[in-house]
């Protein structure tokens, strides 16, 4: 599937510009899509963030080097790292012990070598979906800045959540336009950060201390999510990326994620949840 191979010649590009800055704008391209979308979907199917399984490839191969008789710093400047504490730091958080070891006799390092991507059909549970042309709609609400981290963002986008408990009410006020429904949007940024908003479709004046941001019109793929949150939604969007998408006939578009929440108990098992994927078809 071309999709596939477009995922493992993104993996070829990393392994070929590790002593390199990694663009992820190139890494969204080769792979067809944004690099912010990538940096997701790298997440979901290898179940590791992506500067994770970076930092590891680069620490397996200065391992390498230094057994080699390379010197530390030599070794630190190649995987970009201008300060040897800096790299002392990534080796020892992979290894266990400092680069200046690396040539001890009897030493253990740890190999962690190059992924591929490969289709598995698990059939884990039926999923329900509707495709939706949207036009653009404005949200209104309150927002904050993230750094793409997948694993961090599953932990921090929550507190948010929980930060802007006292000023839901008054955002779900200015809800006057659809979709009906207070919403979570993630939007596409510069592949290293994003904008997530907690906000309604509104066309009202913006209040003191909340902010607007005009969903461009688009296509979405919306799930129905149904169990407690944020669980289920999180353990849905990684079936969406592992186990719709690729066989779907779509991939993602430049545009926002957005999740839309109803109204109730959202520990409940019956608690439902939509969560729009930004769709294209694929050329």
């Amino acid at each position: 599937m071309e999709w596939l191979n477009n995922y493992n010649n993104a993996i070829k590009y990393i392994e070929e510009h590790l002593t390199e800055e990694m663009d992820l704008s190139k890494l969204g391209k080769i792979a067809g899509c944004s690099g912010f979308h990538f940096q997701r979907m790298f997440s979901y199917m290898a179940e590791i963030p992506l500067s994770e399984y970076i930092r590891k490839r680069k620490m397996t191969l200065a391992a390498m080097d230094l057994q080699k008789g390379e010197k530390v710093i030599d070794v630190a400047l190649k995987y970009g790292y201008d300060s040897p504490t800096a790299f002392n730091r990534a080796f020892q958080n992979v290894h266990g012990f400092a680069p200046s070891l690396a040539k001890s006799e009897g030493i253990k390092l740890k190999a962690f070598l190059p992924i591929s991507f490969k289709i598995t059909i698990k059939g884990e549970a039926e999923m329900n979906y509707k495709i939706e042309k949207k036009e653009a709609f404005r949200i209104v609400g309150v927002s904050k800045n993230y750094i793409l981290n997948v694993e961090d963002n599953f932990k921090e986008i929550p507190k948010f959540w929980q930060e802007s408990a006292a000023k839901i009410p008054e955002i779900i006020s200015l809800m006057n336009k659809p979709p009906y429904g207070l919403m979570g949007v993630c939007t596409c940024m510069d592949g290293k950060s994003f904008d997530y908003y907690i906000a309604v479709s509104s066309d009202r004046e913006i209040p003191e201390g909340m902010q607007a941001y005009t969903v461009p019109e688009g296509t979405w793929a919306v799930f129905e999510c149904i169990g407690p949150m944020p669980h289920a939604l999180q353990h849905m969007q990684r079936r969406i990326v592992t186990e719709w998408l690729p066989t779907s006939g779509y991939e993602y578009a430049d545009a926002p994620d957005i999740e839309v929440y109803s109204e109730g108990d959202n520990q409940s098992e019956d608690y439902k949840t939509e969560i729009w994927v930004p769709i294209k078809e694929k050329k």
